[in-house]
């Protein structure tokens, strides 16, 4: 597939929001002449990826948003039967010791991807064949003064743990709205860090996550659930 042009605007990037809201994965993909995979099961990330190639965004998997120019991260939200979050919501990697000491929150990678979200919601309801399931109507939106205290207190608790080598005592249980979670294709996948002992040690790699607490309170604020 040729790379679309970004949006030059929000008002452009929300109208191509509009143009795929309501479109099954299978109309879109003959929109962009897009084979569609049988299963997910071994391209786990294709929806969410197809969903960036067709808006346009070019982030390109940096620390920064997925529309640089915009200041805006796209999330694709895939939601279950009921239209609840079927699973937390992956924002970035979560900094092994060596590199935690150089972020605050004000300017710490989360609080970027964070700022300002487009929620792309999706049915993924395993009942539903893949080409069959439907992208639903964005949202674009922001944390409340509220909601962005929390997720601070929660990234300077699991950062300060990152920070003092304690990533064998890290657990999703973790954190209010915010956790962190071995991101990585299998757990044989392994990264290196110090622990609280200063000794060399071997970890999956982290990620931080949004519970679906938080993308739950989003959808029934916006879309009268």
């Amino acid at each position: 597939m040729n790379k679309l042009t970004p949006p030059k605007d929000k008002q452009e990037l929300l109208d191509r929001c509009h143009e795929i809201a309501g479109k099954t994965v299978a109309e879109l993909a003959l929109t962009y002449h897009q084979k569609i995979p049988r299963s997910l099961n071994q391209a786990k990330g294709f929806v969410g990826q197809f969903i960036e190639y067709a808006l346009g965004a070019n982030g390109l998997n940096l620390p920064e948003p997925d529309f640089p120019n915009l200041g805006i991260e796209l999330k694709t939200l895939p939601l279950n039967a009921n239209g609840q979050p079927r699973e937390s919501t992956y924002i970035c990697t979560a900094p092994l010791r060596s590199s935690v000491k150089a972020e605050l929150w004000e300017n710490s990678r989360v609080r970027k991807k964070l700022a300002h979200v487009l929620w792309v919601p999706i049915e993924a309801d395993p009942n539903i064949p893949l080409p069959n399931r439907r992208i639903g109507t964005a949202l674009l939106w922001s944390p409340s003064f509220a909601i962005e205290a929390i997720l601070r207190q929660d990234w300077e608790e699991l950062t300060s743990m990152l920070h003092l080598g304690q990533v064998a005592n890290l657990s999703a249980k973790i954190g209010t709205y915010l956790q962190i979670r071995p991101k990585a294709a299998h757990s044989h996948i392994l990264s290196t860090t110090i622990n609280e002992e200063g000794e060399v040690t071997r970890v999956n790699p982290k990620g931080f996550y949004l519970r679906t607490s938080l993308t739950q309170k989003i959808l029934k604020e916006n879309y009268c659930w």
